[in-house]
């Protein structure tokens, strides 16, 4: 009895110490010490938080650039379902032959099997120790639920709130040089040359009919994800990308919810 009494107050003295000792090293510091502490963070339990973001909006609104970003001043992995899914189809890999046959045929790929390709590429060690940011998945509740079950659960959910016109005005004009491979946008960041102009290309998928139709698959699906994702934020996605990631940073301070996102059934 005394002996565990004993343990229980010298624990209880070496936690208001740590507590202290570290309030004293970050208080005055910047946004990225705090907010790296939040990353790493132990929780309760014997298991290690990892941060897994996922950044949730319609195409445009900015999560490429926003999970850049915090990949880069983090080390968090950047995972981009699109990209996952083009490099599973050119590797001839199993997985990417079996969306291969879905893809080929303008086919929906089924949810089960991009769950497979999502799922192998978080397993691996560096999403395991660094975490990651994921982006283009979840596109439905569906998908959210199937990838909580799949113990894949993200702890930080952020929607990137940007109005169609920005969107539109984002993407409609991107255009690509098939010479060199460049991409330029003819507003903000606009070719050198009247030559170069004159040759850029403008993907299929940045027609403003296009962008209308995946504007309004993401909306349909938006109040569902919201709803699953009961302690996700929305962030104002129609700024400067350093001020929206200003504030990624400042909320990604505050601890982790207790609940990241509603059981499911």
């Amino acid at each position: 009895g005394i002996n565990a009494e004993y343990g229980r107050i010298v624990q209880m003295v070496g936690t208001i110490f740590v507590k202290q000792w570290y309030q004293r090293r970050v208080r005055g510091g910047d946004v990225y010490a705090q907010a790296y502490h939040y990353l790493c963070q132990q929780s309760r339990s014997a298991a290690p938080q990892t941060p897994r973001v996922a950044l949730l909006g319609p195409r445009g609104s900015g999560k490429g650039t926003q999970a850049a970003l915090l990949s880069a001043k983090y080390g968090v992995v950047n995972v981009s379902m699109v990209d996952l899914i083009k490099q599973a189809v050119a590797d001839n890999s199993k997985i990417g032959n079996m969306m291969s046959t879905y893809i080929e045929k303008k086919m929906m790929v089924p949810d089960n099997i991009v769950l497979k390709c999502l799922t192998d590429r978080l397993s691996k060690l560096d999403c395991a120790t660094k975490g990651w940011v994921l982006r283009g998945y979840p596109k439905s509740r569906n998908q959210a639920e199937a990838l909580a079950e799949a113990g894949y659960a993200p702890n930080r959910v952020y929607f990137l709130d940007c109005p169609s016109d920005t969107i539109v005005e984002r993407l409609s004009l991107r255009r690509t040089d098939p010479v060199t491979g460049d991409q330029f946008h003819l507003i903000y960041n606009p070719p050198p040359t009247l030559e170069m102009k004159r040759r850029l290309r403008t993907n299929p998928r940045d027609s403003e009919s296009t962008i209308d139709e995946d504007i309004v698959a993401f909306d349909t699906s938006l109040e569902d994800l919201v709803d699953f994702y009961s302690n996700s934020q929305s962030v104002n996605g129609d700024q400067d990308p350093h001020t929206v990631f200003e504030t990624l940073e400042s909320l990604l301070v505050k601890p982790l919810p207790k609940q990241t996102l509603k059981s499911v059934i």
